[in-house]
C-alpha cells in the first residue's frame, strides 16, 4: 500500500509559488512524511503520487486519499530541513483536494440563489439601493403612463422601474409559459391570438403594446399578464360547427313490466287488518 516514488514534480497542488525543483533530500524523505499521517488508518491512506516543491528545502509529500466521501483527495504532509543539514523534520499535514477531487459547488450568496416563487407567507424580500430595475421617483423612467401617475401623486413612489427593469420583465414574459410559444398558444388556432380576443385588457404605458391581462374566467390565463400573440382555445371569436340542440323525450312508465314482489314481516311488524295509524295530513 505504500511505498517510495521516484521525485517527480507534482502536477496538482494548490499550494502557491514554488521553486522549480524540489530539494532532493527532503523528496527523498517519504518515510518521514508517511510519520505525519501516523493518526490516520493505515487503510486510508494509499501510495505515493509524488512531491512539490514550495520553497527553498521546502517540500511537500502527496499520498491517495481512501477515505469514502473523498474521491481524488490527496494526503499532505510538507517536509522542511535547515541549511547543511540532511534531517528532515515535519512542518504540517493536512487532506487536500486534487484535480478530479469530488467537492461540494462554490458557495453563493443568497440573493444570486433566489429563484422566482421561492418568496413564501411572511417572508421579506429588500431590493438593494443599486437595483439596476429601479431608478428614483423623481428621474424621468420615459414612461408616460409612469411619468403622469407620479406627478399626479406629487412624486408618488420613491422608485419606479427603470427602462433596464422593464425590458427584463418584458422578455420575461414572452419567454414564460404566457408567451406565443407556450403549448397551449401553439396548439389554438392560429386567428386565436389575445390581440383580438375581446377579453384582453392591454396594460398601461409602453407595454400596452405587447402585453395585456387575460380577463376570461374560464381560460387558464384569468388574471394574468399574456402577451399579445399569446392564445388558446378560449378566445372570444373562436367559431365552431353548431350541434342541434337534442329535443329530451318524457320519461315513460310501463306499468306492464312491473313485477310484484311478496315481502315477508318480521315479528312485530304492524298488522294488515289493524287501523290505519294517521300521518297528519288531515
Amino acid at each position: 500500500m505504500r511505498k517510495n516514488g521516484e521525485v517527480t514534480a507534482s502536477t496538482a497542488s494548490t499550494r502557491g509559488s514554488r521553486a522549480a525543483k524540489p530539494d532532493q533530500v527532503c523528496a527523498d524523505a517519504v518515510e518521514v512524511a508517511l510519520q505525519g499521517l501516523d493518526v490516520v488508518d493505515p487503510d486510508h491512506v494509499g501510495q505515493h503520487l509524488g512531491v512539490a516543491a514550495e520553497g527553498d528545502r521546502l517540500v511537500t509529500h502527496f499520498f491517495e486519499c481512501g477515505l469514502p466521501g473523498y474521491r481524488g483527495w490527496r494526503w499532505a504532509v510538507t517536509v522542511t530541513r535547515i541549511a547543511r543539514s540532511r534531517q528532515v523534520t515535519i512542518c504540517e499535514s493536512t487532506l487536500l483536494p486534487g484535480p478530479d477531487a469530488l467537492r461540494a459547488p462554490e458557495w453563493v450568496p443568497w440573493q444570486e440563489r433566489l429563484q422566482p416563487g421561492d418568496l413564501g407567507v411572511g417572508d421579506l424580500l429588500p431590493t438593494p439601493p443599486d437595483d439596476p430595475r429601479l431608478v428614483p421617483g423623481y428621474v424621468r423612467s420615459d414612461d408616460p403612463a409612469v411619468e403622469e401617475v407620479n406627478w399626479e401623486l406629487g412624486l408618488g413612489r420613491v422608485r419606479v422601474m427603470s427602462r433596464e427593469g422593464r425590458l427584463d420583465a418584458a422578455q420575461r414574459w414572452y419567454d414564460g409559459d404566457r408567451g406565443p410559444n407556450a403549448p397551449i398558444s401553439v396548439a389554438a388556432p392560429a386567428s386565436a391570438r389575445c390581440a383580438s380576443c375581446g377579453f384582453f385588457l392591454q396594460l398601461a404605458g409602453s407595454l400596452r403594446q405587447a402585453f395585456g391581462v387575460c380577463g376570461n374566467e374560464f381560460a387558464p390565463d384569468d388574471a394574468q399578464v399574456v402577451s399579445a400573440d399569446h392564445g388558446c382555445g378560449a378566445h372570444s371569436e373562436v367559431l365552431v360547427e353548431q350541434v342541434q340542440a337534442v329535443d329530451e323525450l318524457p320519461t315513460v312508465f310501463d306499468d306492464s313490466e312491473v313485477e310484484s314482489v311478496s315481502v315477508s314481516r318480521a315479528p312485530g311488524s304492524v298488522d294488515e287488518t289493524g287501523p290505519a295509524e294517521p300521518y297528519g295530513h288531515g
